[in-house]
């Protein structure tokens, strides 16, 4: 069903781009073009393993489980706050700009900004309850066979965003090779992350 994919592109879409801490990792990774096509990858196939779940019933069970609300409450909660102050400690840091980015990043292994990543992606809250509670909930109007056409749109515009967002980021070099630019991307990164996780401590 056409229509279908059509319907679950734009929803997908629609719930990834909003800016949220995974979007900023990618973001950040990108302009520091640093193990860029792992982050991308880990990314859309996270999403892609939520929303197939969320359509075959998780994303019901989840929403009635508060346990399990709970555990990912707090752990999200940790990780945000705990990346934020990294981001802070690395914002109050003189910085030489691109160059000293690029070469920061060679001492950052594959495993760790995947491990990073990960974190960001499968202990945050938000992204069991737009893609899996929110997603699976439209994509089952679909009907039995529209849905699974509903969930390929919503995962090939998970793979089309994070494709851009991350090698897009790129065009931002000439921008980010100045000091202070990283010292601002930074701060946001920070403010951002650590306001997230407050709210949820919070909430």
């Amino acid at each position: 069903m056409p229509s279908s994919v059509l319907i679950g592109f734009a929803a997908g879409l629609s719930l990834i781009i909003a800016i949220g801490v995974q979007n900023v990792f990618v973001l950040r990774q990108g302009v520091r073009r640093e193990h860029v096509g792992a982050v991308v990858a880990v990314c859309a196939a996270s999403d892609a393993l939520l929303i197939a779940a969320g359509i075959a019933g998780l994303g019901a069970l989840v929403a009635g489980n508060q346990g399990a609300l709970a555990v990912i409450k707090w752990l999200g909660a940790a990780v945000l706050i705990g990346y934020g102050l990294l981001a802070l400690r690395r914002a109050l840091r003189t910085s030489d700009g691109l160059v000293a980015g690029v070469e920061e990043a060679t001492t950052s292994t594959i495993t760790a900004v995947v491990t990073t990543c990960l974190a960001l992606t499968w202990l945050n809250p938000h992204v069991y309850l737009d893609t899996v509670v929110l997603l699976g909930a439209l994509a089952n109007q679909e009907g039995e066979t529209g849905r699974w056409f509903f969930g390929f749109g919503a995962m090939l515009a998970s793979v089309v965003w994070f494709v851009a967002l991350g090698y897009g980021a790129r065009l931002l070099s000439g921008f980010m090779s100045r000091p202070s630019s990283w010292r601002i991307l930074d701060a946001l990164v920070a403010a951002l992350m650590l306001t997230l996780g407050g709210l949820l401590l919070v909430r």
